[in-house]
């Protein structure tokens, strides 16, 4: 056999062992986890059950803490807090078999956070869900949860008109992976600001930006330039969704929403896929994100849209943190600013 053959081959062999003993890896931390997280419900049973049996107050919880460090000494785990917490855990979720099956696909610190911070078993169900597909970490999660991630993305209305520009099964999903408000409070933004500085903060925490869009998106660049004959347009911000197995394009409006906003887009996206989508992908899909909206204006603007539109907003954070003051322009140094760029005839 040829060298060249040889080390080609071997890397294949190199790549799907190195994947399998990955795959091998995250199997075994699961079931670790789901054995740990069944020790901790068991233990809080036995303490509740116990304590109702017996008549025992709260310093039961207090000794058995002091017993089981000074008998487990190697063992961590059993503080007197983290016990409580065990108990809380059982309570919180005895009635509920479906979440009883959910939590062990989770850390016990993000199990903490959601039955501590959240009490609607729906929106328990969505935050361990996410948890699980998403990889949130433990900060994620508790960003998410502040955000009311739940609330965004399940209770407030969505607009866009999936369900006539795409087939049945492809709309259903794409809904499912839009929001209905994104929060953008990574950014550390408390005032209004051009569009090109907002995508330039959006790229430098283009990681943060991913987690909030959710499950399944790639960044594939900004400003994508797009060329029909002699002209050139730029979208904003291009993503590949996984999941939808289509491009996905973002568009920047630091203002309310207009009616020429869709139509924009909708030209973008038939640029797109005439263009750049590949033939075994999805219709492209367009997300136009602003400041503020009308609901009934987005309405009519969508019903001569014929490609996959969807219009949301997005929310700033109310707090500046201590090291970002000063580096947010005032109300006089953003309209200096917007008049210089309106000078360079860009666009706002």
């Amino acid at each position: 056999m040829a060298k060249s053959s040889l080390l080609s081959h071997y890397g294949e062999l190199l790549k799907d062992v190195k994947q399998r003993i990955s795959s091998a890896q995250v199997k075994a931390f699961r079931g670790l986890n789901r054995e740990l997280i069944k020790l901790y419900w068991d233990i809080g049973q036995m303490i509740v059950e116990r304590q109702f049996k017996y008549g025992w107050g709260k310093s039961i919880v207090e000794r058995l803490s002091v017993d089981l460090r000074s008998e487990l000494k190697a063992v961590c785990g059993y503080s007197v807090q983290n016990l409580w917490y065990m108990r809380q855990f059982y309570l919180e979720y005895k009635e509920n078999s479906k979440l009883q099956q959910l939590v062990g696909e989770i850390p016990w610190g993000h199990n903490i956070l959601i039955f501590s911070k959240v009490k609607s078993p729906a929106q328990r169900e969505y935050y361990i869900v996410s948890s699980v597909n998403l990889g949130w970490s433990r900060n994620v999660l508790s960003h998410q949860i502040e955000g009311k991630a739940y609330e965004k993305h399940k209770i407030i209305p969505k607009l866009h008109n999936f369900p006539t520009a795409l087939p049945a099964h492809i709309a259903e999903q794409a809904d499912e992976s839009m929001k209905s408000v994104y929060n953008l409070d990574f950014l550390g933004i408390t005032r209004p600001v051009l569009e090109r500085e907002l995508e330039r903060r959006l790229i430098e925490k283009i990681r943060q930006f991913i987690m909030e869009l959710g499950y399944g998106f790639s960044f594939v660049g900004n400003q994508y330039p797009l060329s029909l004959g002699e002209n050139e347009y730029f979208i904003d911000l291009l993503f590949f969704n996984r999941k939808l197995k289509c491009l996905v394009a973002i568009e920047l409006k630091t203002g309310k929403f207009e009616p020429e906003y869709a139509g924009k887009m909708d030209f973008y996206l038939n640029l797109l896929n005439d263009k750049a989508k590949l033939e075994n992908e999805n219709p492209s899909i367009g997300i136009i994100l602003c400041a503020q909206k009308d609901n009934i204006v987005v309405e009519y603007a969508l019903r001569s849209v014929k490609n996959p539109v969807g219009v949301t907003e997005y929310s700033l954070t109310a707090k500046l943190p201590d090291k970002l003051k000063g580096a947010i322009p005032n109300e006089r140094e953003l309209k200096r600013r917007i008049k210089e760029e309106l000078g360079r005839g860009q666009e706002l």
